[in-house]
């Protein structure tokens, strides 16, 4: 692999990881779109559709471990939340994942060009007094949670992602969850969800090892340096960056289809 490669590779899952640490999502509603475009933009040879959602599914599961550890101490990680999320996430995930192997090229880009499009309208639905409650306190719906994160790793699992994309605005908007018990909880249902995901990916070959192990690096390097970061900066811009990258993405990808 040509050294520029690895570079643009180890850029790419600095800057994706950073964020992923900071806003609480696994980085691939940012990374995929990047590795798939960034690399030819700048004179190497394209990834597929499946080596990325390969890479990424790999990657997202060590950037959620330095996210959690980060967000480990201070009351934020709800357990009965994760607990509930995690186990569906998780079966739904190692589904996508695996079923992936059947799908075309434009198939996986056209799930994750549909993700990103439901949670870009998610992110802008109006939001009030969300963070004014006692984090002791939350309740939330164990059904709707459970299927939620259900659906939501079976498309997550296809394109490789660990689903915090989608699980950031349902625990905002439809569970009712704080936005920083939200931050902290999905890294740690993403981490359950990407080790479905990952075991779908490897074990029907749609890995790239080395490339992966270079995202990997800068992940380990970078998530936890954006946790740090999230838990200094005001929630309301947490949610319109996140708002803003998942629109961006969503413009670029749909941009492709016509």
């Amino acid at each position: 692999m040509e050294f520029g490669l690895i570079i643009t590779i180890f850029l790419i899952g600095f800057a994706g990881s950073y964020l992923s640490g900071m806003l609480g999502i696994g980085g691939s509603i940012i990374k995929y779109p990047m590795l798939l475009y960034i690399p030819p933009m700048v004179g190497f040879t394209a990834f597929t559709a499946h080596e990325v959602s390969g890479i990424s599914a790999v990657q997202v599961f060590f950037a959620t471990i330095g996210g959690v550890w980060a967000y480990r101490k201070g009351g934020y990680l709800n357990k009965p939340l994760i607990l509930y999320m995690g186990v569906s996430i998780l079966i739904g995930s190692f589904i996508g994942g695996y079923g992936s192997r059947f799908m075309s090229e434009g198939g996986i880009n056209f799930v994750y060009g549909l993700l990103a499009l439901i949670a870009t309208v998610m992110m802008f639905i109006p939001k009030k007094g969300l963070d004014d409650q006692d984090m002791d306190s939350i309740t939330f719906n164990k059904g709707l949670a459970a299927s939620l994160a259900l659906i939501v790793g079976i498309g997550a699992g296809i394109v490789g992602a660990a689903g915090a994309f989608l699980l950031v605005p349902i625990m905002l908007v439809v569970l009712k969850i704080p936005t920083r018990m939200t931050i902290a909880s999905s890294l740690a249902i993403t981490l359950i969800s990407s080790i479905g995901a990952t075991i779908g990916k490897v074990t029907t070959g749609q890995v790239e090892y080395f490339p992966a192990a270079i995202m990997v690096v800068a992940s380990l390097i970078a998530s936890p340096l954006g946790a740090m970061a999230g838990k200094k900066v005001n929630t309301k811009v947490l949610q319109t960056v996140l708002a803003l990258l998942i629109l961006a993405t969503t413009i670029k990808v749909w941009a492709d289809f016509f």
